[in-house]
């Protein structure tokens, strides 16, 4: 008996999927069968499982629609989630209630049909089918179909990691990373957490005024400890919003690891923290390559140089190829207007990567030094400065959410204004 059922409005006539830019928590480990009637269906599904958020999923997939489903589970035992491709000479009431005398009890169907109806969409759900989806279909329609399962309405919301990275070695990245999650704890209210993830030269704790115990190195060498409580035990409290996973920034050891090391704390971090911050060092190996894809949103930044243009264009081409379903990174411009140092404008940088900078940050190296020498945000040391502004902005772009609104005061307030400055 199939015995999940998403709760949906009957109302509805119709079957709408939300926008594809909408934040869609990954999938955890599940097997996924999927049963075609058509060629495209089944090349759409394989391009769904290419999708990160499907990473964790075994997908398999076989032609013949509901009449090979019924046929194979027989004798086999059902999967997690069974996605059907039906066709308008299916009886698909009939065929679900048939391969409900073979499944296994847990066990979630998505349907792809061709028909728009309600009544017909009213008694899939009656019948236990976990969703919906009107053909043809796109990757992202399959994508969000299976990862909404295991996303309950009422759970909390999965967190939301964003990665920064350089273009190349010394354009600040890191800076820019600490004051963007300044900005969405602060400015935006929302509780998050950076990840130094350069455990070896890591300035996150120096740029904070911390210096904890404990941190990300604790986490990633005992991945068998890891838990929400053991990872909460190692944030170092920056606000009252914003938290810290500092990097150990000592030489002791050889800090190697393999592609997966860090997705046990990614993945407790997103059941924990509305928002991540990942700080990620300029190298390339197989866990940073990971990190970037794995990411909800990436920005890198880049100086105004023809190496930054070099590395920033192939960034772009290998991520879009790799996160086809996904927004497009986006980059900002940093350093810009050293002195006497011929530089790349921002229009030819918008030509090569075809996507113009988010914002385009000038070369102020007394405020920015001072900053990092007091252990403090830009927006601690100068509110009103205009380097303030744009982090918030990038802050908004990445989290697709707009400045927290301040409480207004009452007519009383500029008198009492002025007695406080007596």
């Amino acid at each position: 008996m199939i015995s999940y059922a998403r709760q949906t409005q009957e109302e509805q006539p119709d079957v709408v999927p939300p926008p594809a830019d909408d934040h869609i928590a990954p999938a955890p480990r599940v097997s996924v069968q999927a049963f075609c009637e058509t060629v495209e269906t089944a090349a759409t599904v394989q391009a769904a499982g290419e999708d990160r958020r499907l990473g964790k999923a075994h997908l398999k997939i076989q032609m013949g629609g509901m009449a090979a489903a019924i046929e194979a589970y027989r004798t086999a035992p059902t999967p997690n989630v069974i996605v059907l491709e039906t066709d308008s000479r299916t009886d698909i009431l009939a065929g679900l209630d048939h391969l409900a005398t073979v499944c296994d009890p847990g066990t979630r169907v998505v349907v792809i049909g061709r028909v728009n109806d309600v009544t017909l969409y009213r008694e899939l759900v009656r019948r236990g089918v976990s969703d919906y989806v009107l053909s043809p279909v796109t990757p992202i329609d399959v994508v969000r179909s299976i990862c909404n399962l295991f996303s309950a309405p009422e759970a909390k919301a999965v967190g939301r990691i964003i990665a920064v990275v350089g273009a190349k070695g010394g354009v600040g990245a890191s800076t820019l990373s600490h004051n963007i999650a300044w900005a969405i704890a602060r400015d935006l209210s929302m509780d998050s957490v950076v990840a130094d993830l350069d455990l070896a030269f890591g300035t996150a704790g120096l740029d904070y005024n911390q210096d904890p115990a404990q941190g990300i190195a604790d986490a990633v060498f005992s991945p068998d400890r890891i838990d929400i409580a053991f990872m909460d035990r190692l944030l170092s409290k920056c606000t009252d919003h914003l938290s810290l996973l500092a990097a150990p920034a000592t030489l002791d050891r050889v800090y190697d690891f393999g592609a997966e090391a860090f997705d046990s704390v990614f993945d407790t971090l997103r059941a924990s923290m509305p928002c991540i911050v990942l700080d990620v060092p300029h190298q390339w190996s197989g866990w940073t390559k990971r990190a970037l894809i794995s990411a909800d949103d990436i920005l890198i930044v880049a100086a105004p140089d023809l190496a930054s243009l070099r590395n920033t264009k192939n960034m772009f081409d290998l991520l879009k190829a790799a996160r086809p379903n996904d927004r497009m990174p986006l980059y900002c411009l940093n350093q810009v207007g050293v002195p006497k140092r011929p530089e790349i404008n921002a229009s030819e940088f918008a030509k090569a990567i075809e996507s113009p900078p988010i914002v385009t940050i000038p070369f102020e190296p007394q405020i920015f030094g001072a900053a990092a020498n007091n252990g403090q945000m830009i927006a601690e040391m100068s509110p009103n400065h205009r380097t303030t502004e744009m982090f918030l902005q990038i802050a908004q772009r990445l989290t697709g959410r707009s400045e927290t609104k301040k409480p207004k005061g009452s007519f009383l307030s500029p008198l009492l204004d002025k007695l406080k400055a007596k």
